[in-house]
């Protein structure tokens, strides 16, 4: 037999958790209880011995891909505490050494064997072995150990997910097999009973041309999410539906607003809480940055799902407030400052944009000399989160195509603006906000945590640092202050 330890361990998350609310913010650089920040791409999370534990790609600066897997624990889903490399690369070996693509490991405790199994999406660096990794650890947080690297039942696999039925416990892989003009297509496939190898294809996904698949599970419905294949470019995420895994699987739709690309993500693991007084289902996607992949963002949103009306769908949330005891969730409320009440300085100034708040866009910000500022800021003394909606149309369309452009003059990609960020006037101290492109007319938002003073007296003042092509910062509808973590 065979279980998902998120299954296995519900009686100890509703009688045992004692985490309380804390907020999660999406987008954010999160960093471990060392202040370093959390480096686990594209994995997934299990629930396991009254803790989450969450595995993912570890990428440095030089080594963005074959760093390992990394693992952390929480018993909040918000403050972390790193163990370090749970499956380390070694060198020379023919499927984990550093020069090896090792991506999307997936982890499930195998009843049978006694053992954690650590499956992952592995290759070389020219994407020639489309191989699935296999290693065990007779502890969740390592070492693991590796085993083998083979072909499912022979076909090709790329990007790879995992699922895991709540119901009966039987685990599935699902993974596209490649881009080839014979690929492009997803596979669901069981495991056998000690998830150790595959066994059947329960479903093939013809033909969709689509990666990053995972499954989420309600009382009377599946839904698969996957991406389009961009790269690490973002796209428009779609879901799929079914009463059952084997079909028949519904039309794909999109899950977020039109235009968003999924908020600038992309999917790779869904994670269901069954609380005390709440099933809650969240989004944990990627936010790519291509250009410094190990500062790549976690997107994480609970799902709204309407199982009567068989529709499944994403909104943003700048910071929510999540009890993983009670399974419940609630938006955290903010104030915000409009651009129509900011000053500019310089060439910045403000442009009539009607998809902006009240009618206005501050544009033009650029350097130390075009500024703007935002005035007569609540501040409490501690740390809080300060959401920047901004519009940055750099890359036209960034993301939407599989082989586009950046214009048609043969530019390169920005992918993203940089802007300074000076609270108070003290130039001593500039933080810097990563704002990533849009679409026209898109209004999408960034966090950065801020020490204000306590009072009314604040000033927030934005410019633009150099982003490996210009100083341009990135055009700003408003900023949204929230309240500091209880």
């Amino acid at each position: 037999m065979f279980k998902s330890p998120l299954a296995s361990s519900l009686c100890c998350l509703l009688l045992g958790a004692t985490a309380q609310a804390k907020y999660i913010v999406p987008g954010a650089r999160w960093r471990d209880i060392d202040g370093d920040l959390v480096n686990a791409h594209a994995g997934n999370v299990v629930f396991e011995q009254g803790k989450f534990w969450l595995f993912g790609e570890y990428k440095t600066q030089g080594q963005e891909e074959g760093g390992g897997i990394s693992v952390y624990s929480s018993e909040d889903l918000a403050t972390w505490q790193s163990h370090g490399l749970a499956l380390e690369p070694i060198v020379g070996h023919p499927y984990i050494s550093p020069s090896m693509i090792i991506q999307r490991p997936k982890v499930v405790y195998s009843e049978s064997a006694g053992q954690y199994h650590m499956l992952w999406h592995a290759d070389n660096s020219s994407y020639g072995l489309l191989l699935q990794g296999f290693a065990s650890s007779d502890t969740i947080a390592g070492p693991y150990s590796f085993v083998n690297a083979t072909a499912p039942l022979g076909n090709w696999s790329q990007d790879f997910g995992l699922f895991t039925d709540y119901k009966d416990g039987r685990s599935y892989a699902l993974y596209s097999n490649g881009d080839s003009k014979v690929g492009r297509d997803v596979y669901l496939t069981s495991y056998n009973t000690e998830v150790s190898a595959l066994d059947e294809v329960v479903h093939r996904f013809d033909k969709y041309d689509l990666e990053a698949p995972t499954i989420l599970q309600t009382e009377k419905s599946y839904y698969a999410l996957m991406s389009h294949k961009t790269g690490y470019r973002p796209n428009n995420v779609v879901a799929f539906r079914a009463d059952k895994l084997s079909g028949p699987w519904s039309q794909p739709w999109i899950i977020a607003p039109l235009n968003t690309r999924t908020f600038n993500s992309q999917s790779g693991f869904t994670l269901r809480i069954k609380g005390t007084k709440k099933t809650t289902y969240l989004y944990l996607g990627d936010q790519w940055d291509s250009n410094s992949l190990w500062e790549s963002r976690y997107i994480w949103l609970p799902i709204n799902i309407d199982d009567n009306k068989k529709t499944l769908s994403l909104e943003w949330q700048d910071v929510y407030d999540l009890d993983v005891k009670s399974g419940q969730w609630s938006p955290v409320k903010g104030r915000a400052y409009s651009s129509k009440a900011a000053t500019t300085s310089g060439n910045a100034f403000k442009q009539e944009a009607n998809f902006a708040t009240g009618g206005t866009i501050l544009t033009g910000i650029y350097g130390n000399d075009s500024t703007v500022t935002f005035h007569d800021i609540e501040g409490t003394g501690k740390p809080q989160w300060v959401s920047f909606y901004y519009q940055n149309t750099d890359d036209m369309g960034f993301g939407d195509q599989p082989g586009g452009s950046p214009d048609r003059i043969g530019g390169a990609w920005q992918l993203r603006r940089i802007s300074s960020v000076v609270v108070n006037g003290d130039t001593k101290n500039i933080e810097t906000l990563y704002q990533r492109d849009t679409h026209k007319g898109i209004i999408l938002s960034t966090p950065l945590q801020l020490t204000l003073k306590k009072g009314r007296q604040n000033t927030i003042t934005v410019g633009g640092l150099f982003n490996g092509v210009d100083y341009k910062g990135a055009d700003l509808d408003r900023i949204v202050v929230y309240p500091t973590e209880k």
